[in-house]
């Protein structure tokens, strides 16, 4: 088994740091709003390497977070006039419905920010005590000049890194491209006290104090999108390699590539960002989880309806072959093709694997004997599980159809339940209760829970 290791540039031979356990932590969502196809694009590539360490190691322990402390989120809750925590649940919650509909499965560990504020102090202290950190004006630094090997994992000089990258530059650094473990929050913002002074944590050391609490202080993996390389992963690498005393932090980083919408980049000014769930009303899950394993993980993808329509057009080619095979019985013990297991242990190569699934199909078309009928479906659908596809009934899968027009969009079911709530602020339960009536007689369920306000397609 081999990955490409973005720390040294080659495909390196995966061995983990104990023969029979395997550590992988993965950076997750900052739940301000619902995750577009590209914030899905890890999720799949991951959960499939998941998958397929499980199948050669005894013991996995995979961990994705999820960021709820960002200046985003605070803003999306005074925008909405609620809680913090309103926001995080409900879109913590809608990242796990999207997720669980692309057919990703859950990892084994999800530690949220707010759960481990004991655990970034802590290592914020040590970092200041080791000289890898100091003290200015309310906020605390990482120096990145008192660590030697920084700028090693982007492959970046200086000033490339200070350049056109998420760097404030402000009159209190040491050095610009210091940044921020912890910083003051104002009265009106979600702040802890600390022994600088009441503040929130930076983006970056929550990451290595939730790894570093999870799965200790050297793991084997650490995955996430191309555009964390640089600044989000050589912080995490350089702060947490400071706090364990030069320890190695990860053994292996691997980087999804970018994904782009009809070859440009998708950005909100541009108009161009999809959301996973308005890919739903159109098309199933495992098309678009197939449409995302097409190309080589680590390459750029683009997105547009021809290739979720051309992946839709695949997997109906792979259920017929397996509804051709409804009679026979799979054959027990029988396992993916050798073939099939090599393309994933060589650097995750999903395009290889899904030409050995098709000639699979092609097989199970022209089999004549039952025996070989048997052997083609288990072969099927164990290949099958390890991408995270053909696991339904094909009966299923053939009957799908997408909501039907007229169906409200997401931020017109949003808006509506934004004047539900202050309605209901207002006591004003007449107007609440028709505005409720009026979702669901348009097949929106809106429901009242401890954490505010959430719905679902009835």
């Amino acid at each position: 088994m081999q990955f490409h290791n973005t720390l040294s540039g080659r495909k390196e031979p995966f061995v983990p740091a104990h023969p029979d356990r395997v550590t992988m932590y993965v950076c997750g969502p900052t739940v301000y709003s619902y995750a577009h196809i590209g914030n899905a694009r890890p999720a799949v590539v991951f959960d499939v390497l998941a998958r397929l360490l499980r199948r050669r190691y005894p013991q996995v322990i995979y961990a994705r977070n999820i960021t709820d402390i960002d200046d985003k989120i605070n803003q999306a809750a005074a925008d909405a006039g609620v809680d913090i925590s309103v926001i995080t649940s409900r879109y913590a919650a809608a990242y796990h419905e999207d997720l669980a509909a692309l057919g990703v499965l859950p990892p084994d560990a999800e530690p949220r920010v707010t759960e481990h504020l004991p655990q970034i102090v802590s290592m914020i202290e040590r970092l200041i005590a080791s000289g890898h950190a100091y003290v200015a004006e309310g906020h605390v630094l990482f120096n990145v000049t008192a660590y030697a090997d920084y700028g090693q994992l982007s492959k970046r000089d200086r000033r490339e890194m200070l350049a056109g990258a998420r760097v404030e530059v402000a009159p209190y650094k040491k050095d610009p491209g210091d940044f921020v473990l912890w910083k003051p929050s104002t009265k009106e913002q979600l702040g802890w006290e600390s022994s600088w002074g009441r503040g929130r944590p930076g983006w970056h050391i929550e990451c290595s104090a939730m790894a570093e609490k999870i799965l200790g202080e050297t793991i084997d993996i650490h995955g996430g999108g191309h555009d964390l390389i640089f600044p989000h992963h050589e912080n995490e690498r350089a702060q947490s390699t400071c706090a364990h005393g030069g320890k190695i932090f990860a053994r292996h980083w691997l980087h999804n590539g970018f994904l782009t919408m009809d070859s440009a980049k998708m950005s909100k000014s541009l108009g161009n960002v999809l959301l996973v769930r308005e890919i739903l009303k159109h098309a199933p899950g495992e098309a678009a989880r197939l449409a995302l394993l097409t190309g080589h993980y680590r390459q750029p993808l683009d997105w547009n309806d021809e290739a979720l329509a051309e992946a839709r057009k695949k997997l109906d080619r792979l259920y017929g072959a397996l509804r051709e095979l409804a009679a026979a019985t799979p054959t027990a013990g029988v396992k993916a093709p050798e073939s099939f297991i090599l393309a994933l242990e060589d650097d995750l190569n999903t395009p290889a694997a899904l030409a050995v699934l098709f000639e699979l199909a092609h097989a199970a078309n022209t089999a004549k004997s039952d025996i070989d009928k048997s052997r083609i479906k288990a072969q099927l659908l164990d290949a099958g599980s390890l991408l995270g596809l053909l696991q339904q009934k094909p009966e299923d899968w053939f009957a799908w159809a997408p909501i039907q027009a007229g169906q409200l969009t997401t931020e017109q079911i949003e808006a509506r339940v934004a004047q539900r709530g202050a309605a209901r602020i207002a006591k004003n339960w007449k107007e609440s209760d028709r505005i409720r009536d009026e979702l669901k007689s348009k097949g929106v369920l809106v429901e009242d829970s401890k954490g505010g306000q959430r719905w679902r397609y009835l």
